[in-house]
Protein backbone atom coordinates (compact mmCIF):
# COMPACT_ATOMS: atom_id res chain seq x y z
CA UNK A 1 0.00 0.00 0.00
CA UNK A 2 1.53 3.47 -1.15
CA UNK A 3 1.85 6.17 1.68
CA UNK A 4 1.89 9.45 1.19
CA UNK A 5 2.86 11.63 4.43
CA UNK A 6 2.11 13.77 6.34
CA UNK A 7 -0.82 10.98 7.00
CA UNK A 8 -3.91 11.33 9.70
CA UNK A 9 -4.39 12.28 12.26
CA UNK A 10 -3.40 16.02 11.25
CA UNK A 11 -2.47 18.77 13.28
CA UNK A 12 -2.17 22.30 12.30
CA UNK A 13 1.34 21.64 10.90
CA UNK A 14 0.56 18.77 9.05
CA UNK A 15 -2.81 19.49 7.66
CA UNK A 16 -0.26 22.72 6.54
CA UNK A 17 2.12 20.49 5.07
CA UNK A 18 -0.59 18.33 3.38
CA UNK A 19 -2.08 21.50 1.89
CA UNK A 20 1.48 22.78 0.46
CA UNK A 21 2.10 19.61 -1.34
CA UNK A 22 -1.37 19.52 -2.84
CA UNK A 23 -1.10 23.10 -4.24
CA UNK A 24 3.03 21.98 -5.51
CA UNK A 25 1.37 18.71 -7.10
CA UNK A 26 -1.46 20.84 -8.77
CA UNK A 27 1.33 23.42 -9.88
CA UNK A 28 2.87 20.87 -11.62
CA UNK A 29 0.31 20.24 -14.03
CA UNK A 30 1.52 16.77 -14.08
CA UNK A 31 -2.44 14.49 -14.32
CA UNK A 32 -0.50 11.19 -13.59
CA UNK A 33 1.67 12.40 -10.70
CA UNK A 34 -1.33 14.60 -9.26
CA UNK A 35 -3.60 11.12 -9.64
CA UNK A 36 -0.48 9.57 -6.95
CA UNK A 37 -2.01 11.90 -4.26
CA UNK A 38 -5.24 9.90 -4.62
CA UNK A 39 -6.85 6.41 -3.74
CA UNK A 40 -7.45 4.02 -6.96
CA UNK A 41 -11.54 4.56 -5.90
CA UNK A 42 -11.18 8.16 -4.90
CA UNK A 43 -14.77 9.91 -5.39
CA UNK A 44 -14.57 13.72 -6.40
CA UNK A 45 -17.09 16.56 -7.15
CA UNK A 46 -15.74 19.22 -9.20
CA UNK A 47 -18.07 21.81 -9.81
CA UNK A 48 -20.79 19.65 -11.66
CA UNK A 49 -18.46 17.32 -12.55
CA UNK A 50 -18.48 13.72 -10.30
CA UNK A 51 -15.25 11.78 -10.98
CA UNK A 52 -14.35 8.24 -9.83
CA UNK A 53 -11.13 7.12 -9.87
CA UNK A 54 -7.25 7.79 -10.78
CA UNK A 55 -8.01 6.97 -14.61
CA UNK A 56 -11.05 9.39 -14.25
CA UNK A 57 -8.86 12.28 -12.28
CA UNK A 58 -6.00 11.92 -15.06
CA UNK A 59 -8.50 12.19 -17.75
CA UNK A 60 -10.08 15.17 -15.92
CA UNK A 61 -6.57 17.45 -14.99
CA UNK A 62 -5.58 16.51 -18.93
CA UNK A 63 -8.38 18.40 -19.86
CA UNK A 64 -8.52 20.77 -17.61
CA UNK A 65 -4.66 21.97 -18.00
CA UNK A 66 -5.44 21.72 -21.75
CA UNK A 67 -8.04 24.36 -21.37
CA UNK A 68 -6.71 26.37 -18.60
CA UNK A 69 -3.73 27.73 -19.84
CA UNK A 70 -0.46 29.45 -17.86
CA UNK A 71 -2.26 28.10 -14.57
CA UNK A 72 -0.47 29.16 -11.62
CA UNK A 73 -2.71 28.21 -8.06
CA UNK A 74 -2.64 29.19 -4.27
CA UNK A 75 -4.40 27.16 -1.94
CA UNK A 76 -4.58 27.84 2.05
CA UNK A 77 -5.47 25.87 5.01
CA UNK A 78 -8.84 26.97 6.58
CA UNK A 79 -9.90 23.89 9.27
CA UNK A 80 -8.79 20.81 9.55
CA UNK A 81 -10.07 17.35 11.89
CA UNK A 82 -9.24 13.91 11.88
CA UNK A 83 -8.87 12.55 9.00
CA UNK A 84 -10.58 15.63 6.84
CA UNK A 85 -9.09 19.12 5.63
CA UNK A 86 -11.04 21.93 4.52
CA UNK A 87 -8.90 24.59 1.80
CA UNK A 88 -9.75 27.73 -0.03
CA UNK A 89 -7.60 28.69 -3.24
CA UNK A 90 -7.45 30.96 -6.06
CA UNK A 91 -5.81 30.31 -9.42
CA UNK A 92 -5.29 32.27 -12.44
CA UNK A 93 -4.98 31.33 -16.05
CA UNK A 94 -6.11 32.39 -19.49
CA UNK A 95 -8.68 30.69 -22.42
CA UNK A 96 -6.95 29.96 -25.34
CA UNK A 97 -8.02 33.11 -27.48
CA UNK A 98 -5.97 35.44 -24.34
CA UNK A 99 -8.93 36.09 -21.71
CA UNK A 100 -7.86 35.66 -18.14
CA UNK A 101 -9.49 34.51 -15.32
CA UNK A 102 -9.14 34.00 -11.43
CA UNK A 103 -10.97 30.93 -10.27
CA UNK A 104 -11.71 30.76 -6.29
CA UNK A 105 -13.20 28.32 -4.80
CA UNK A 106 -13.56 26.03 -1.36
CA UNK A 107 -12.33 22.07 -1.22
CA UNK A 108 -13.58 19.74 1.49
CA UNK A 109 -10.72 16.82 1.39
CA UNK A 110 -11.06 12.84 3.45
CA UNK A 111 -8.02 11.06 3.46
CA UNK A 112 -7.55 7.21 4.07
CA UNK A 113 -4.64 5.81 6.98
CA UNK A 114 -1.95 6.27 4.60
CA UNK A 115 -2.59 10.04 3.11
CA UNK A 116 -3.53 9.36 0.17
CA UNK A 117 -7.27 11.66 -0.82
CA UNK A 118 -10.20 9.12 -0.84
CA UNK A 119 -12.57 12.39 -0.98
CA UNK A 120 -12.88 15.71 -2.77
CA UNK A 121 -15.63 17.84 -2.71
CA UNK A 122 -15.25 21.48 -4.59
CA UNK A 123 -17.05 24.48 -5.18
CA UNK A 124 -15.38 27.13 -7.73
CA UNK A 125 -16.26 30.69 -9.16
CA UNK A 126 -14.44 31.94 -12.27
CA UNK A 127 -14.14 35.86 -12.27
CA UNK A 128 -12.68 37.30 -15.71
CA UNK A 129 -9.96 39.83 -15.11
CA UNK A 130 -7.36 41.95 -17.28
CA UNK A 131 -3.96 40.34 -17.40
CA UNK A 132 -2.41 43.80 -15.49
CA UNK A 133 -5.25 42.58 -12.45
CA UNK A 134 -3.03 39.15 -12.27
CA UNK A 135 -1.57 38.56 -8.82
CA UNK A 136 0.30 35.63 -9.30
CA UNK A 137 3.46 36.09 -10.84
CA UNK A 138 6.16 33.33 -10.75
CA UNK A 139 8.04 31.03 -13.27
CA UNK A 140 5.26 27.99 -13.86
CA UNK A 141 5.68 25.43 -11.42
CA UNK A 142 5.99 25.42 -7.49
CA UNK A 143 5.26 28.72 -6.57
CA UNK A 144 8.25 30.22 -4.61
CA UNK A 145 8.05 30.12 -0.81
CA UNK A 146 8.48 34.00 -0.53
CA UNK A 147 5.35 34.45 -2.94
CA UNK A 148 2.74 35.54 -1.13
CA UNK A 149 -0.27 33.39 -0.33
CA UNK A 150 -3.97 34.17 -0.51
CA UNK A 151 -4.34 36.46 2.86
CA UNK A 152 -1.36 38.14 2.29
CA UNK A 153 -2.68 38.95 -1.21
CA UNK A 154 -6.02 39.81 -0.16
CA UNK A 155 -8.14 37.15 -1.17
Amino acid sequence: MSVKPPVPPFTRESAREKVRLAEDGWNSRAPEKVALAYTDDSRWRNRAEWITGREEIVAFLTRKWARELDYRLIKELWAHDGHRIAVRFAYEWHDDSGNWYRSYGNENWEFDDHGLMRVRYACINDSPIEESERRFHWPLGRRPDDHPGLTALGF
